[in-house]
């Protein structure tokens, strides 16, 4: 098994996410400085939701689920220039299916804007119709630069799909205080469009650099292209349910307290963090190994691939997620209160991240488990489990609302049920699947981070009282005092913990951050 490879893989695609999802922080912090937690940006943030629903039809149904497990298995047979045939026919169908959505997405979004903000009215709506109408072109060039993502990832090359993300949050960035003074939430949305457009440029060289060799050809009977909307089918709907779950939720929230979207929004943001890094780090490494492994017939490593993928996934985000349940108003209070941020939309923000911070755990091993299905080429199984997710998020998120005083907190804590119902099927799916997926060392990795985490909860939280306590929380230096000593105690408290409990994952564990510095020079 080529551990070493992929540790060193892993820990580049790490730290590069881990500064993209910085610079979300540092985007979320100047919408809260500039901007506030107000309707105007509950709008902006809704705005999103139908456009988003766009790309995740293309560039998460389409390139993870299809293009890149059939594009991987030409590569993985030495058939790359058949491989490029198809390649260019998807590329062609993409674009043009690309231009009708954003075109119809455009005409039709007062339509849509019922969708995604069923309770707005008057200067409310007509804000959601326009920042819609400028967010689908913005989308356009995010789906675009996917699809020259999917050529990187095919090819094992993850810079470029990493550093566009990264200049995608600065542009938008530059765009709240440059525009943001004079066009407000607007200004913002015009930034989007141009951090998409930077995005979909960098993406562009290595792109050209491997298809520059080979001639342009239109083959639709191509049998890749046969295979790609095979497995295309199943996975625009497994992807586009994911996508309703969230407008769902974000929809029944304009009805509640105003900043309710907007709480949740920064609340996800703070999540995404660690589930970005370890979740999507993992995922995006082992989705081409995975499918080149199927291809060649090599299940015994096809097996310890994903296994080893989620006991790491397990091992790193288990902490997070207990860290971040404890220090949830610490945290909230340091990245984002301040300007036009409250006190009172901290104690909101942070209710979310608490229930929030369940699914975190869940969400990080769905993320790896979906590759080993779009790698398996079994996607029927995702829509399987996602049209019951859909019924069961709506569900919860409706009872939550109705026999509870959680109010947005519900609608959170009805997404980590949901995510966990989820892992729990997708997992017995698989072992019908596959007939053995190493249960026994994935339950025995959840037990151990479990009791190490918890110890660590009680450290994190009798530091950062002890740090609050001494130094204050009025001030900055104060707030990054309270949360630094608890972080620093919770990562040092966990770390003996792990080799205290002699964890298998250990091992993986030192491959990935004592390489983590050669290959980001490398990357250089």
């Amino acid at each position: 098994m080529a551990e070493r490879p992929v540790a060193r893989t892993a820990g580049l695609v790490m730290v590069l996410i881990l500064l993209s999802r910085l610079l979300g922080f540092i985007r979320e912090r100047s919408i809260a400085i500039v901007f506030g937690s107000n309707w105007q940006t509950d709008v902006f943030r809704q705005a999103f939701n139908i456009p988003d629903l766009m790309y995740f039809i293309l560039v998460a149904g389409g390139l993870n689920a299809a293009f890149i497990p059939t594009f991987t298995s030409y590569l993985a047979r030495d058939e790359e220039e058949d491989g490029w045939r198809m390649a260019w026919t998807f590329f062609t169908l993409g674009f043009i299916a690309l231009v009708l959505m954003t075109a119809l997405g455009v005409i039709f979004s007062p339509s849509l804007s019922y969708i995604v903000g069923y309770a707005y009215e008057g200067e409310t709506r007509r804000l959601l119709i326009k920042l819609m109408r400028i967010m689908f072109p913005a989308v356009f060039f995010t789906a675009l630069a996917g699809l020259g993502m999917g050529v990187h990832k095919s090819y094992k090359s993850f810079n470029a799909p990493l550093w566009g993300p990264i200049l995608y949050n600065a542009v938008i960035i530059l765009g709240i205080y440059l525009l943001g003074g004079r066009y407000g939430v607007v200004g913002m949305g015009i930034g989007t469009v141009a951090g998409a457009c930077v995005n979909f440029l960098i993406q562009m060289p290595f792109f050209i650099k491997k298809a520059r060799p080979r001639r342009y050809a239109f083959q639709l009977h191509h049998p890749g292209i046969k295979q790609i909307l095979y497995l295309m089918g199943p996975a625009v709907i497994s992807s586009s349910i994911a996508q309703l779950n969230f407008i769902v939720s974000s929809s029944l929230a304009s009805s509640l307290a105003e900043s309710s979207v907007s709480a949740l929004r920064v609340a996800n943001t703070l999540v995404q963090l660690p589930l970005g890094v370890f979740g999507m780090g993992v995922s995006m490494v082992i989705l081409p190994t995975l499918a080149g492994l199927k291809a060649k017939g090599e299940i015994d490593d096809f097996r310890e691939m994903f296994s080893q993928g989620i006991r790491f996934v397990l091992t790193l985000t288990i902490p997070a997620a207990v860290g971040l349940a404890v220090l949830r108003v610490p945290l909230v209070r340091l990245l984002f209160e301040g300007g036009a941020f409250t006190s009172a939309d901290t104690l909101m923000t942070a209710q979310a991240v608490l229930f929030y911070a369940p699914g975190l755990i869940s969400q990080a091993v769905i993320q790896v488990l979906v590759q080993v299905y779009y790698s398996l080429q079994d996607t029927k199984s995702l829509v399987k489990v996602s049209l019951n997710a859909i019924l069961v998020n709506a569900t919860l998120s409706l009872a939550f609302l109705k026999f509870t005083p959680l109010a947005h907190g519900g609608l959170a804590l009805a997404s980590s049920l949901t995510s966990i119902i989820n892992l729990l099927n997708y997992l017995l799916r698989l072992r019908k699947h596959l007939g053995r997926i190493d249960a026994g060392r994935m339950l025995r990795c959840t037990i151990r981070s479990l009791i190490a985490s918890a110890v660590m909860g009680f450290a994190v939280w009798g530091a950062a009282t002890v740090g609050a306590s001494l130094f204050g929380t009025s001030t900055l230096p104060g707030r990054v005092t309270e949360v630094g000593i608890g972080v620093g105690t919770g990562g040092l408290v966990y770390l003996i913990m792990i080799f205290v409990l002699r964890m298998e994952e250990t091992t993986f564990l030192y491959q990935v951050f004592r390489r983590n510095a050669k290959s980001t020079s490398e990357a250089k």
